[in-house]
């Protein structure tokens, strides 16, 4: 698959498999995003990259708490409402449990550093694609990035003091029969272009 072929085709995986990802092709998609473009070549990204069920269950089960403290009105915007609402009925799993979570942060004080982070993701999305894995973009870990327990927890596991999240993923094989990402190309229904 060239790299067109592995934008165009790559699609959002919300159902994966137990199995662990090998470590050399894991580390094929942490590269990736080690490779992305970043503000001035700071590359100031840190990957945090969840393997451990364990781990990633006392994330899961921060996250619901700190959403289902959360109000949510018709203004919320809908993702970030489905995740406090599915976190007041319980069982809401943020992660869709994926064997991988990779979670991006960078310096709080840092003008670029969504972008970066956000940059990195998508190239490790796409690189997950072309191998023959599924990903999915996660918000969660974003939307709580100043949660005090979340913050002490990723600090646990390597976040520095002066860093927050701004990006994360799910990585894993999707739970289809042949294991395969859906690739089935979507119409686009937005993102206007006017050339000039």
């Amino acid at each position: 698959m060239d790299a067109y072929e592995a934008i165009l085709t790559r699609r959002s995986t919300r159902k994966y498999k137990a199995d662990p990802v090998a470590p050399e092709i894991l580390q094929k998609v942490v590269e990736a995003g080690r490779y992305a473009p970043s503000g001035g070549n700071n590359q100031t990204n840190h990957f945090l990259v969840v393997q451990s069920p364990d781990v990633a269950e006392k994330l899961v089960g921060l996250a619901e708490a700190a959403f289902a403290k959360m109000e949510a009105d018709e203004n919320t915007y809908p993702s970030l409402r489905n995740s406090i609402l599915a976190s007041k009925k319980g069982g809401y799993v943020f992660t869709y449990r994926a064997p991988v979570l990779i979670v991006v942060a960078n310096r709080k004080d840092y003008g670029n550093n969504m972008a970066d982070a956000v940059a990195a993701v998508e190239n490790m999305m796409i690189a997950a694609n072309a191998l023959d894995l599924g990903s999915c973009y996660i918000n969660q870990l974003y939307w709580l990035n100043e949660e005090p327990s979340l913050l002490a927890a990723l600090r646990e596991l390597g976040l520095k003091e002066d860093e927050r999240v701004y990006a994360s993923m799910a990585l894993g094989y999707a739970a289809t029969e042949d294991g395969l990402p859906s690739r089935k190309p979507l119409a686009r229904k937005g993102n206007e272009v006017t050339f000039l």
